[in-house]
């Protein structure tokens, strides 16, 4: 059984650190794009950060020097660490992958985890 499972979310105060993980398991082969995505209460999915198996990664304009994706293929984990969090970083964050092509495009991606609630307090 294909699965994804994130953890690291939590309630932190801003300019505070969080680092997601995302493991991945039951796949043949995890796929060529892995990306986060996060959705606030009342709004749309959107895509946050992706990263590609060659380590391309691309982000948000909102999140652009503060979060960084990063992987361990020896691991099967996706990782988000967020730094310098706001209050509009607040929402459930997931992790998605698949063959691609790769993009911070929710119809793109076809597996995708349960969440981790991230919650950014002032």
């Amino acid at each position: 059984q294909m699965q994804l499972v994130e953890s690291g979310g939590a309630s932190v105060q801003v300019g505070g650190s969080l680092r997601l993980s995302c493991v991945a398991s039951g796949f043949t082969y995890i796929g060529h794009c892995m990306g986060w995505f996060r959705q606030a209460p009342g709004k749309e999915r959107e895509g946050v950060a992706g990263i590609q198996n060659d380590g391309v990664t691309n982000y948000a304009e909102s999140v652009k020097g503060r979060f960084t994706i990063s992987q361990d293929n020896a691991k099967n984990t996706l990782y988000l660490q967020m730094d310098n969090l706001k209050v509009e970083d607040t929402a459930r964050y997931y992790c998605a992958v698949d063959q691609g092509p790769c993009g911070l495009y929710e119809p793109l991606f076809r597996y995708w985890g349960q969440g981790t609630q991230v919650t950014v307090s002032s």
